[in-house]
């Protein structure tokens, strides 16, 4: 996609380096304020400018920690055209992001299949991000926990230290989750008491 003007929003991001989110910070608080201009950050991932895609991908990301609605109109592009985007800075900001979509069965196992092959990536970052959105997927559909289950024994296993230390922290909140679960079920069964 190429603007023959630039937005003031996506001028405000150009510029620098991958190292430094630039203005991004800023663009957040005024898409806060003004959700309409959220749409910009989303054409903005898809430029060919690897500073403007990853800036764009950054406060978009920020933005939907606050407000995943925000997603919902751009679905099918994040299904479709960034699932596919190879870059390790956007992918890092588009894994929490699908995990925040409301998805239909398909688009949960859809997306768990993006995920996992995000977990293939070079960067050790896209792959912290990509167990974490995995998880937090399975956290809000259940019948994605087996397989999120089994990425993250892997990642303890083969991760780098720090992905290992994140993904047993997974493992700890799961293992409370099905006791609750299963405590729960139990009671629920147990005949009531008759005193």
């Amino acid at each position: 996609m190429i603007f023959s003007t630039m937005h003031p929003i996506i001028e405000m991001l150009k510029g620098g380096d991958r190292r430094s989110i630039g203005r991004a910070s800023d663009v957040v608080g005024r898409i806060l304020k003004e959700p309409d201009l959220f749409d910009l950050l989303i054409s903005g991932m898809c430029l060919d400018d690897p500073i403007l895609r990853m800036r764009c991908a950054d406060a978009a990301e920020k933005i939907t920690a606050i407000h995943p609605e925000y997603l919902l109109p751009h679905k099918n592009v994040f299904l479709t055209a960034l699932a596919k985007v190879d870059q390790a800075e956007v992918r890092w900001h588009v894994a929490p992001m699908l995990a925040r979509l409301p998805l239909s069965d398909i688009e949960q196992k859809e997306v768990a299949g993006i995920l996992t092959v995000y977990l293939k990536d070079h960067s050790s970052i896209v792959k912290a991000a990509s167990i974490q959105a995995l998880f937090d997927l399975a956290m809000r559909y259940h019948s994605l926990l087996p397989l999120a289950l089994r990425h993250i024994k892997e990642v303890v296993v083969l991760g780098t230290p720090a992905m290992q230390a994140r993904s047993r922290k997974l493992l700890a909140k799961i293992s409370r989750l099905t006791a609750t679960s299963t405590r729960s079920d139990r009671s629920a069964g147990a005949p009531e008491s008759a005193g």
